[in-house]
């Protein structure tokens, strides 16, 4: 690894390679969270309660493999860094499991059918945490100014937006187009695509990207000493929180989209309007987070701010529908994009300035564990979010391909206004509490480096 620069400026290459990361991170996992339930029980032909079983099941997989592929990020040591080559090795082979993932056999048994899903949905999440959580530790390797930090994670939140975006707007067509009237073809066409995508963006963020900043050397520590690090750093924990909250709160709306719209709307065909009305309210709102945080001086604070504009827009989107009212509906929609990318941008670019509180703290440092943690924490919302959501829809007499009856409508509607609305609220609270502002950061990093240069000594 080479030596941070004087003032810890980034490259914009490397800022946008960095960006593209997180683009192929949406173009598997993004396309996972919003497409895959439905797919499930519409496509594959598998029960709700097999696949609310399935999320729930999976999250006690990931508190096993999580932390363990943390703790590997921490003690890699290459000529390309700690983190970087995670992402050239682990992007292929993940990219082949999400196409098998999305292979649909719907002429199985059910018994096979969830055998399948469950083997392929495990190997999936293994593959996706050795990309995302050594992607989402380089951050805080490629430098330890707050603001560069910043630049980086906004590049991060910019092209994830746009590649949300995207995937919103034209996975629905695609699937009809490629699969020529058979979603099951569609579907495995659209994984092996999206698939490709993911593994070259990661790899040209490999390339273009490098570690600066020098770490302190790995140490085997048993796991309980690492937890107890982390309890002890505050802001860290707050994050940590404010993670779970997120993935309940957007991966349990993503998953009720297609239903929402197919069903309460109409047609699916709306989802596709709705994704390209938002898309540009997303890229401004991400890119607006250095202004409020330039206001705030608090990364915590501004997805506060954020959390809690997104929350009140989506409780009033309740009131409006885009057969009925489609200028309002659309409107508020945006409205709440554009606060959630503001949001999504902050709360990643608090992550890595926990590292060196932390260091600070308890004098151990433990990027790759505490990233590990940080998306447990998301992978727990996220499995919280979508089981429950399939188990109500299970539970009040959801039936695939049919009309549904008006407490099923009523879920679908609640999922994608109000609670997500007031679930953004509490997280915007939570957040309140987040007190690592600029000021203090940088006191810290600059005793940090002291304490560097005496120990070299």
């Amino acid at each position: 690894m080479g030596n941070e620069s004087n003032n810890g400026k980034v490259p914009l290459i490397s800022k946008i390679a960095y960006g593209f990361g997180d683009v192929g991170c949406n173009f598997s996992w993004m396309f996972v969270s919003n497409f895959l339930m439905i797919f499930y029980t519409d496509v594959f032909g598998i029960s709700m309660a097999a696949v609310s079983a399935l999320m729930l099941f999976s999250r006690f997989w990931d508190a096993i493999n999580d932390p363990i592929v943390g703790g590997l990020t921490d003690k890699t040591h290459t000529r390309w860094g700690r983190y970087r080559p995670w992402l050239v090795i682990a992007a292929p082979l993940t990219a082949v499991i999400l196409v098998l993932t999305f292979w649909a056999h719907p002429d199985w048994s059910n018994t096979n059918k969830v055998i399948y899903m469950v083997i392929t949905y495990c190997i999936l999440v293994v593959g996706y945490t050795c990309v995302n959580i050594p992607y989402g530790a380089l951050c805080g390797a490629m430098t330890q100014d707050i603001e560069e930090r910043g630049k980086i994670n906004t590049s991060r939140s910019v092209s994830a937006m746009i590649a949300i975006s995207i995937i919103n707007i034209i996975t629905v067509p695609l699937i009809s187009k490629l699969g020529n009237g058979s979603d099951r073809q569609g579907y495995l066409l659209i994984a092996i695509l999206y698939g490709t995508i993911f593994a070259l963006c990661h790899i040209f963020c490999f390339a273009k990207t490098k570690e600066v900043v020098e770490l302190p050397a790995a140490e085997k520590r048993p796991v309980i000493v690492e937890l107890k690090a982390v309890m002890k750093n505050k802001p860290y924990m707050l994050a940590f929180i404010g993670q779970l909250l997120f993935g309940f709160t957007l991966y349990g709306r993503n998953a009720n989209a297609l239903y929402y719209f197919t069903y309460v709307e109409g047609s699916v065909s709306f989802f596709s309007i709705y994704s390209l009305v938002i898309m540009i309210p997303s890229i401004i709102g991400a890119a607006c987070f250095p202004i409020v945080f330039k206001w705030t001086k608090n990364k915590g604070r501004t997805a506060s701010i954020f959390a809690i504009l997104t929350g009140i827009c989506m409780i009033i989107l309740f009131n409006f529908s885009a057969v009925t009212s489609p200028i309002l509906f659309y409107a508020f929609s945006g409205l709440a994009q554009f606060f959630f990318s503001g949001f999504n941008t902050a709360i990643y670019a608090v992550i890595p300035d926990c590292a060196e509180y932390g260091e600070w703290r308890t004098g151990i440092r433990n990027d790759g564990f505490q990233y590990a943690f940080i998306s447990l924490g998301n992978k727990i919302g996220m499995a919280l979010g979508t089981s429950l959501l399939a188990l109500a829809l299970g539970s009040f007499g959801y039936v695939a391909n049919q009309p549904q009856n008006n407490v099923i409508l009523g879920v679908m509607k609640h999922s994608f206004t109000t609670i997500p609305g007031v679930m953004w609220i509490v997280t915007g609270i939570v957040l309140l509490f987040y007190k690592l502002n600029k000021d203090t950061y940088n006191k810290i990093v600059h005793e940090l480096n002291i304490n560097k240069v005496v120990n070299d000594k």
